[in-house]
């Protein structure tokens, strides 16, 4: 027997059904902050030395993800020839 249960919710109304405190205005506070000190010229808040720490994790677990990929694809095609012999 399946049962299948569709609950229409906001983001807000989720938070608050979990019990996950509203960091809405502490955000924004952080981002204004951020925002004053790119504005202002501050060093290490130039967007690209903000961003960096995100751009070489993506781009390294993108490159573990195709080493991966490779690699059973490899194992595949391997494994399939010597099969067939």
């Amino acid at each position: 027997m399946n049962f299948k249960v569709d609950v229409e919710m906001t983001p807000e109304e989720l938070r608050k059904v979990l019990g996950l405190p509203d960091v809405e205005s502490f955000q924004k506070e952080m981002m204004d902050k951020i925002q004053e000190r790119m504005d202002a010229g501050a060093d290490g808040y130039d967007p690209l030395t903000l961003f960096q720490p995100y751009m070489a994790s993506g781009l390294g677990s993108m490159e573990s993800i195709q080493k991966m990929l490779l690699g059973m694809m490899t194992s595949y095609t391997s494994g399939s020839k010597s099969s067939e012999k």
